[in-house]
């Protein structure tokens, strides 16, 4: 029962965070760990293709090994984030949402900002 349930759980997290790459409000990120996690408990088939062939299993392997981001991922979440949200901004006309949204845009920001990256020496190593 608590495989089966692990890995209902992990399958959701993945629909949930490949929406996040599409809607501004829902983090990829924390969706698609938490499927990793699942998957390892429940599943090696599915924890296999998560890491080995899925659009995520770089970036969650290249984590697991230097515990940091790839210094072009870093730019390129960071470049969608504004992108997204400065869409998001321009649709939306309500004053509090969009201070709500400017907030939570900086918020983002600041959280990738502190995100480690991996000097291109230590990846070669």
């Amino acid at each position: 029962m608590q495989r089966i349930l692990l890995l209902v759980i992990g399958w959701l997290a993945i629909v949930l965070g490949t929406l996040g790459i599409i809607l501004p409000l829902l983090p990829t990120t924390p969706f698609i760990l938490l499927a990793a996690w699942c998957f390892a408990r429940s599943s090696p088939r599915f924890h296999h293709w998560l890491l080995y062939r899925s659009w995520f299993g770089g970036y969650i392997r290249h984590w697991q090994q230097h515990r940091a981001l790839p210094p072009k991922a870093k730019v390129r979440a960071i470049l969608f984030i504004v992108i997204t949200f400065a869409v998001s901004l321009w649709l939306v006309k309500v004053w509090w949402l969009r201070i709500l949204l400017a907030t939570m845009l900086c918020v983002l920001i600041i959280f990738m900002l502190r995100l480690p990256v991996v000097a291109s020496e230590q990846e070669n190593r």
